[in-house]
């Protein structure tokens, strides 16, 4: 049962603040490096496997974190993770900024992106706890956040490097997670008083296991691994795939590219609020699967005839990403639920994701042609018809799993 709507900001701006900070920050820190390699490279060796080690990174660290992420939980409270969270990307930020060689800079970038898989897996149920009535809103919110901090650090990434030096450009992102750490000691400390005073039931061990037994849990697993998928592959290959086929010059593929990253902005301001008020779960899975599809044939068929249309097809495919963010917590009555449910999907689906954009390339390396690939992502983007068949009921984890295996 949903909880009443109340005003947004009445007893909860702290943490209406801290998380749209917390969530520009996750975001910022992964965003600021990639437009700088030209400048780091003129002062030390930068190597094309340090480059492709900190490309693959980020689904690798969320995987692993996204896993850890719900018994540090259990341990340490939502709102104490979401501090060391903070403090981490911090000091992930600095010691980027100041490595003097590839390996520090790669050992700082695995370190933010670590904290930032913990992040992820703590947005959702930060947002059931404190805004229950409002997740559709809120996840709108936090999910845009994270959209526009994508695209605004490369902006200003070079002209600061320029001005100031890449360690400025690099380093001056810590500033928004130190920042974002002020509302979160605020609401620690709160939280911890108030456990103080109340006797609060600890969520029982092993419920993330219960994940793997659930079909809802994988239901969203794979729209999410859909949506990673496309995203991370396409990031990597489609300059180049537009290149090779559609006979764009590599500047043009650079702003088709652009356009592909742009549709998930609507997408995550529309999304969250279409599945929570009206209940558009399947009908945006069928948009997610139809587009995505379409992009794709449009390119294996018609490459050279609207590219810019099969870019902008493909990249409404990943709105499967802000609705999964916000079905974590419609897909759940209790906050360990919610806490397991976000750990497990996030992190088997990066899992996933992470396979595909070094996979792509080798069986484009194979058969000399991006046929099969693309073959491939057409096959992933029809994986989510059945996925959308489970998410779209009306259920959640628990249901699941006390009509399969008895009392949560």
């Amino acid at each position: 049962m949903s909880s009443p709507a109340r005003p947004l900001w009445r007893g909860r701006a702290l943490a209406l603040v801290g998380i749209v900070l917390f969530a520009f920050s996750l975001r910022s820190a992964v965003a600021s490096l990639s437009p700088l390699f030209d400048h780091i490279s003129a002062e030390y060796d930068v190597p094309a496997a340090v480059i492709g080690l900190i490309g693959t990174a980020p689904p690798v660290c969320y995987a692993v974190f996204g896993l850890l992420t719900p018994a540090l939980e259990r341990r340490f409270g939502l709102e104490r993770l979401a501090v060391a969270a903070m403090v981490v990307v911090a000091l992930g930020l600095i010691a980027r900024a100041l490595a003097p060689n590839s390996g520090l800079l790669l050992a700082g970038t695995a370190l933010i992106f670590a904290a930032v898989g913990s992040g992820n897996i703590l947005l959702p149920p930060l947002v059931k706890r404190y805004f229950p009535d409002r997740i559709g809103l809120m996840t709108t919110v936090f999910s845009t956040t994270m959209a526009v901090s994508t695209f605004v650090p490369p902006l200003f990434a070079v002209p600061v490097a320029d001005a100031a030096g890449w360690r400025v450009s690099l380093g001056l992102w810590a500033v928004f997670a130190v920042v974002a750490l002020v509302p979160w000691i605020g609401l620690a400390l709160r939280q911890h008083a108030a456990a103080s005073d109340d006797d609060i039931e600890q969520p029982p061990p092993g419920v993330l296991g219960r994940m793997w037994r659930v079909p809802l849990a994988w239901a969203l697993t794979v729209g999410f691994a859909v949506s990673s998928t496309l995203a991370y592959t396409s990031f990597v290959w489609l300059p180049t795939i537009l290149v090779d086929i559609a006979g764009v010059t590599p500047a043009v593929a650079g702003v088709l590219l652009a356009l592909f990253a742009f549709m998930g902005l609507p997408a995550s301001l529309t999304v969250p609020l279409l599945v929570t008020r009206w209940n558009a779960t399947r009908a945006l899975f069928g948009v997610a699967v139809g587009t995505g599809l379409a992009g794709i044939a449009g390119l294996l068929f018609a490459p050279t005839a609207a590219p810019w249309l099969w870019v902008g097809l493909l990249g409404l495919a990943p709105l499967l990403f802000p609705m999964t963010l916000v079905l974590l917590g419609l897909r759940t009555r209790t906050h360990e639920g919610a806490v397991a449910l976000s750990g497990f999907v996030q992190s088997v689906g990066y899992a996933i994701a992470a396979l595909f954009p070094f996979g792509i390339g080798l069986i484009h390396d194979v058969t000399g042609s991006w046929t099969v690939p693309l073959l491939i992502l057409a096959a992933v983007v029809a994986a989510a018809i059945p996925a959308g068949v489970v998410a779209a009921r009306k259920h959640t984890v628990e249901d699941d799993w006390e009509r399969r295996h008895g009392t949560w």
